[in-house]
């Protein structure tokens, strides 16, 4: 399951990695062919912003996996050892609703502008609002793999808890 978990966010990593990448190369391509041929790309600027989009969502779940959302903790500190863990465990169930809802607007939205198009691309918008719930889904896989973590000691994995566990790094060699 580790070794499972470790592949996901290696994954993911990934992802958000090869978007990050294109958002630059893209938008550096229009800037040079600018100003060495007078021209500029149509559809550069669409690209780019759309990538941002998927950038956000897709990279949401690590975010979260490592704690990097912002967290008011005043009422958490606040409670005793048992409390603590009972909001955690609340926060987590309200997180996966709200999630688990969002994912179900995405795809009714993303189901309502699949027959438009993006004007330069000429792209059903349908891969646009994609975004949505899939940036939803991956959070809630996510949440779903730090949440005993989190509920039992208010601490997060982290990017690099899945390769320092010895059991993955175990797997890994065995």
């Amino acid at each position: 399951m580790r070794r499972l978990e470790h592949i996901f966010v290696r994954a993911n990593g990934w992802a958000l990695i090869l978007i990050l990448g294109a958002m630059p190369l893209i938008v550096g391509a229009n800037i040079a062919l600018r100003y060495l041929t007078g021209h500029s790309l149509s559809w550069a600027d669409e690209a780019a912003r759309y990538l941002m989009i998927w950038m956000t969502f897709v990279g949401a779940g690590l975010a979260l996996r490592m704690g990097a959302h912002v967290a008011i903790t005043n009422l958490q500190d606040a409670l005793p050892g048992p409390g603590q863990k009972m909001l955690r465990g609340a926060i987590v169930l309200g997180l996966l609703i709200f999630f688990g809802f969002m994912v179900s607007v995405g795809i009714e939205y993303a189901e309502r502008m699949q027959y438009q198009m993006t004007p330069a691309l000429r792209l059903p918008f349908v891969y646009v609002y994609a975004a949505m719930p899939v940036g939803f889904a991956l959070l809630i896989l996510h949440l779903m793999l730090v949440a005993p973590q989190f509920i039992t000691a208010g601490t997060f994995k982290g990017a690099a808890a899945p390769e320092s566990d010895p059991a993955v790094r175990e797997g890994a060699n065995g």
